[in-house]
């Protein structure tokens, strides 16, 4: 189905599996998933591998795969336990408070610690601040619009505020990585941007700081915000439909994760962060479904539409993580909440891997409980769908080794607040621009 818009004449839609297997299957010349990326380039940078094509977008993420290896994410379960324990320690008992600010405080200090390597202190304090700097005035839908119009440069006082805060993010990026390239113990540390300046080419050519500076700074947009937003997403359902809460309590104390797996993906199929991907047709027509997809469209698989499909996930709406247990799990084309092809994010094991560390400790050392019977809607925030109240909760309990907090009155059987008998969530309801 082709649509347009007041900045695109004509785009392609694709709501069938068989035809986004199609595109995800397409010759990476002919389809450009890195221009249909461009939007993301005055902050990730021209080098970043989201907006890269062909040959320099294989080299590119050839080197960085290693870096995100399954074996990898094992180094990084106790940083991703600290910055759980850290968060908790924060949240009040028996006031309600914002769970989203909570996961993207959490999430970057993994980020600081896991990807750029540095411990926390003074330096980690300023690299963070300086990230938020850039990153929150352009979380808007129409900062990034004008961003994408502008190149970087919207508006007098607007551009050059953002030009000022790229500025002194780069120049602290780029200290770091002068820092860490004279370092002599590259071989032994486990941070992904050690990592990256060991990894060579076929040709034996290692990443330049500008690749390097565009990476890292790739690795925050799409490691960070988004998977902050699948957290809150989750413990918003978790809490939300008892049955599947109590399940997965029973099943970690019995030591099992394949349900805590099965929760995650549920979670990203029912709330996708990112509603679609898109690929820029290039030299000649592409076909598909027996169309002729001429060059300059662009064709926009929809995640978010097929992951409600009820032929392919039965009552589509409802919260069901058994739906991944079984011999007929949904494929990589049905379930899409990381693209797909050679396109398909290379964080996300990552990602998946952070969201169960995360989900089964703060399971292990709180009871939460929801504020309002109404679910959450999703509004757009820059390029990811959010929580519009940013999951508004109560910590009713906590526990910490032998010590424990508990609120005055808690009415403990009340933990999950909504009962499985609340009002289904229809697909307007969530989505409420």
């Amino acid at each position: 189905m082709t649509f347009s818009s007041l900045f695109d004449s004509g785009f392609v839609m694709v709501f069938e599996p068989e035809l986004v297997k199609q595109v995800f299957r397409g010759s990476a010349e002919v389809l450009r998933a890195g221009e249909a990326n461009a939007v993301l380039g005055p902050v990730v940078g021209d080098r970043s591998v989201l907006l890269l094509d062909g040959a320099e977008h294989l080299r590119e993420r050839k080197l960085m795969l290693p870096a995100f290896h399954g074996e990898r994410m094992r180094a990084y379960a106790e940083v991703m336990r600290e910055a759980a324990d850290k968060s908790i320690e924060s949240w009040p008992i028996g006031e309600p408070f914002t769970l989203l600010p909570q996961m993207q405080s959490l999430t970057l200090d993994v980020i600081m610690r896991a990807v750029f390597g540095v411990d926390a202190g003074p330096r980690q304090e300023e690299l963070k601040a300086r990230i938020r700097a850039l990153l929150d005035p352009v979380a808007s839908r129409v900062s990034v619009l004008m961003l994408a119009l502008s190149r970087g440069r919207f508006g007098a006082g607007a551009g050059r505020r953002f030009e000022e805060s790229r500025r002194v993010l780069d120049e602290l990026i780029y200290q770091e990585i002068a820092q860490r390239r004279a370092a002599g113990d590259l071989e032994e540390r486990e941070d992904v941007l050690s990592m990256l300046l060991l990894a060579r080419d076929e040709g034996g050519r290692s990443m330049t700081d500008r690749e390097l500076r565009d990476e890292l700074v790739t690795l925050l947009v799409a490691g960070h915000e988004t998977t902050a937003t699948g957290l809150a997403w989750a413990f918003e359902l978790l809490l939300r439909t008892p049955r599947v809460l109590e399940r997965l309590r029973a099943e970690l104390t019995a030591g099992g994760g394949d349900y805590l797996e099965a929760v995650v993906k549920e979670t990203l199929r029912l709330r996708p962060v990112i509603m679609g991907v898109g690929r820029v047709v290039r030299g000649e027509p592409f076909e598909l479904g027996g169309y002729l997809i001429p060059p300059g469209v662009e064709i926009n698989p929809s995640i978010a539409t097929i992951h409600r499909r009820e032929d392919r996930y039965p009552h589509a709406r409802a919260f069901r993580p058994e739906r991944f247990l079984g011999p007929d799990a949904p494929d990589t084309y049905t379930w899409l909440p990381f693209g797909g092809g050679t396109r398909r994010c290379l964080g996300a094991s990552f990602a998946m891997f952070e969201m169960q560390v995360v989900i089964r400790r703060v399971l292990e050392r709180t009871r939460l409980a929801t504020v309002g019977r109404s679910p959450e809607k999703g509004v757009r925030r820059g390029i990811t769908f959010v929580p519009a109240r940013g999951v508004r909760v109560r910590l009713v309990a906590s526990s910490a080794g032998a010590s424990a907090r508990t609120a005055i009155g808690a009415d403990t059987p009340a933990l999950s607040a909504v009962s499985e008998r609340a009002p289904r969530i229809r697909w307007d309801d969530w989505c409420s621009s």
